[in-house]
């Protein structure tokens, strides 16, 4: 299942985008999404999905 993020909580720091390992977080119509299907939870990368260790701003990279 993938990730997303929580627009109202999104802050547009971009911190997410740049640590996405599949290019799956983009910008658009001023906030960041998480495409579904480009998104794997960062499994064989990372223990946890990177965007949520990098968010400065606790459960807004939360899972689906």
């Amino acid at each position: 299942m993938a990730y997303k993020i929580i627009a109202s909580q999104c802050t547009v720091c971009g911190a997410c985008e740049f640590e996405c390992p599949n290019g799956a977080i983009s910008l658009k119509n001023d906030i960041y999404v998480i495409d579904p299907k480009k998104c794997t939870q960062c499994e064989g990368q990372s223990e946890t999905p990177r965007c949520a260790d990098v968010c400065p701003v606790p459960d807004t990279c939360v899972q689906a």
